[in-house]
């Protein structure tokens, strides 16, 4: 769970950086509601948080996990590209907006690669170890430096192709892109019910049942709790989950942001 802080309300985004993040948070959005198993998108906004991010999408799943799946982890690092992914695609260039995505989306790959035993090149074999678990969580690789090459290169060859099929998503389903992008713009806020709505009249498909439908009473409150208690404890009192910690980062700002077939 990622905490974002409360809204920063003083912090005026311009008309352009607005539309930039507007479309960022909506790659994301769109990314993983393309992909299976993923989580519903109960909320995007573009309203400037206090811990420094500029905007963010919630979801939240529908059951508690404990192990992940390798197409799950898959789909988690093509999600993170999705903003990076339409930034390039709309505006012919990047921003600094997708750094904690990066670095969370490298971090998911090198366990792939490295502790999961999820890489085609090196199967079953634990290259890195972690140390202090509980306390800082450092790594430390079990080879020599060739294969330590190695396993940077088999990481970026996961990252590039989760990269490109982010970018293929965003490019075939540019309409609802823009769609969505335009009402976040205006409204600032999104729903998980508005965001389905507009999904599906721009695509004229459905959303599964499972997907289509609001958290429950019950549940929404658990998460709100759940946020104001961790928040509080943080000095922080809004609470949210979120795909990453959001779209950029003030430059004094502390926090960090966490292939499967297509429908």
């Amino acid at each position: 769970m990622v905490f974002a802080g409360k809204e920063k309300k003083d912090r005026i985004l311009g008309k352009e950086e607005k539309k930039i993040v507007a479309y960022h948070e909506v790659g994301h959005a769109l990314v993983t509601t393309l992909l299976k198993k993923a989580e519903p998108v109960q909320k995007i906004t573009i309203v400037p948080r206090t811990m420094g991010a500029l905007g963010y999408v919630m979801q939240v799943p529908e059951e508690e996990k404990y192990l992940r799946t390798k197409e799950e982890l898959i789909s988690k690092i093509v999600t993170l590209y999705g903003g990076r992914a339409a930034e390039e695609i709309i505006f012919g260039d990047v921003t600094t907006g997708a750094s904690n995505d990066i670095e969370q989306a490298t971090n998911i790959a090198r366990a792939m690669v490295t502790q999961y035993g999820m890489s085609e090149k090196f199967g079953l074999i634990g290259l890195e170890s972690v140390q202090n678990r509980y306390l800082d969580g450092r790594t430390v690789m079990n080879c020599g430096e060739k294969t330590e090459s190695e396993v940077d290169e088999e990481v970026m060859a996961l990252l590039r192709q989760c990269y490109e099929r982010a970018c293929h998503l965003i490019e075939e389903n540019k309409d609802v892109l823009h769609e969505l992008a335009a009402y976040l713009v205006e409204r600032e806020t999104i729903t998980g019910k508005e965001f389905v709505r507009i999904y599906e009249e721009a695509t004229g498909t459905k959303l599964k049942e499972d997907e289509n439908k609001e958290l429950e009473e019950d549940k929404k409150e658990e998460l709100e709790e759940t946020g104001n208690k961790e928040n509080q404890e943080s000095g922080e009192d809004d609470g949210i989950r979120s795909i990453g910690a959001g779209c950029g980062r003030d430059a004094d700002a502390d926090g960090q942001d966490d292939i499967p077939e297509d429908h």
